[in-house]
């Protein structure tokens, strides 16, 4: 595993080349010029056989409206952001680190996030982080929640780690929109090998709908 995840890092130099962009207008504080963003939930180089397969196999379910795919941009596009700020799960360089990709079906309420971790995820030798593992669980529950509920914040996560993940390797996070009581939504979930046969974690969440009105600070 660790050599073919090292195998696709020597063929980045060689096999980069330019992706889809999609142009998104954002105001700098320095610039009024429109900045193109980069989709980072897309095929790169990086990307295994597994990811790939798994990638047009939800693309092709796409296509009846059923299931959507988000887009993942590195920048907010709000002018008062510091042009340094980057979303934590885009802000490696391809390949070391989340490489994923998110889908939802909002009939069904539940989300598929397909997850590649790079090597600059690493814990255990050979083994992906528990920290890695729990941001990518806790942005895919998060996506669940934010599609019924707007702007939410992580009240709490629960997650049991039955199994180590092996480093590069591809697991899908399947969550489900449990529950919603008020400003509360519950969503749960799983993350699993691509094949479906091994069960990583399990987890279960609390997000909360914030106030437009209220300042955080």
């Amino acid at each position: 595993m660790l050599r073919s995840c090292a195998k696709r890092l020597r063929a980045l130099g060689s096999l980069r080349g330019p992706l889809p962009c999609e142009p998104r207008p954002a105001l700098r504080s320095f610039s009024s010029k429109k900045v193109v963003y980069k989709d980072f939930s897309i095929p790169n180089p990086s990307w295994s056989k597994d990811i790939r397969l798994l990638f047009d196999e939800f693309m092709k379910k796409c296509e009846d409206g059923s299931w959507k795919r988000f887009p993942s941009y590195r920048e907010l596009t709000k002018e008062d952001l510091r042009t340094q700020t980057r979303l934590f799960t885009s802000s490696f360089e391809e390949g070391l680190g989340f490489e994923h990709v998110i889908f939802c079906n909002d009939v069904e309420k539940r989300t598929v996030c397909l997850f590649q971790g790079g090597p600059y995820l690493e814990g255990m030798p050979g083994f992906l982080h528990g920290g890695a593992i729990a941001t990518i669980i806790d942005t895919t529950l998060g996506v669940s929640a934010a599609i019924a509920g707007g702007t939410v914040m992580t009240a709490n996560l629960n997650i049991n780690f039955k199994r180590p993940i092996p480093l590069c390797s591809v697991v899908v996070i399947n969550t489900q929109l449990d529950k919603v009581e008020g400003r509360k939504f519950f969503v749960s979930g799983n993350v699993q090998s691509a094949d479906e046969k091994t069960l990583y974690s399990e987890a279960t969440s609390l997000f909360i709908k914030l106030d437009p009105d209220k300042s955080l600070t």
